[in-house]
């Protein structure tokens, strides 16, 4: 009963962790334009972009990461495609910016995720019971937000071979 108790336990993370907080864009970014998206996050979730130029130009754009205290995580600059994933540092608003500020005439089309794992849970006086249970949890959870980023990757390869070949 107890192994019946446990599988239904790890199945229901599962599956909800599968169906936790990930966001597909696909957006077009004129030339001389930024365009930026905020998350809100808790100190320490992970946190992940993945993107792709679909159209436009050269294909490339400039990407940036910035943290809630404006500090740089991340800067690429004419970049076709990339993926990017972090911890992050402080509790705060995130933001994730495309700029498209050194084209001169052409629009491009940007398709991206943004993927935020759940916040950490703060151990308080538990028993080693429930600090194994914990690690259990922590080593499933990580292992649904593998599994997230496999899917939402197959995903958007599927709508990259999609946009190439009905062109």
């Amino acid at each position: 009963m107890e192994c019946l108790r446990r599988y239904l336990y790890v199945a229901t993370v599962l599956v909800t962790l599968l169906l936790s907080t990930a966001n597909s864009y696909t957006i077009t970014v004129d030339a001389h334009e930024e365009q930026c998206f905020f998350e809100n996050v808790e100190a320490d979730t992970k946190m992940g972009l993945t993107f792709e130029i679909a159209e436009g130009g050269f294909l490339d754009i400039d990407v940036t990461i910035t943290g809630p205290d404006g500090a740089e995580i991340y800067k690429g600059e004419r970049e076709s495609s990339g993926m990017y994933t972090f911890s992050a540092p402080t509790s705060g608003r995130y933001t994730y910016c495309f700029s498209n500020k050194m084209s001169t005439m052409t629009p491009k089309v940007v398709m991206f995720n943004l993927e935020v794992g759940d916040a950490p849970h703060k151990q308080t006086g538990e028993k080693e019971e429930a600090v194994d249970h914990n690690k259990l949890e922590d080593m499933i959870k990580e292992l649904a937000t593998t599994l997230k980023t496999v899917k939402h990757e197959q995903e958007y390869m599927q709508r990259v071979y999609y946009c190439t070949n009905n062109l």
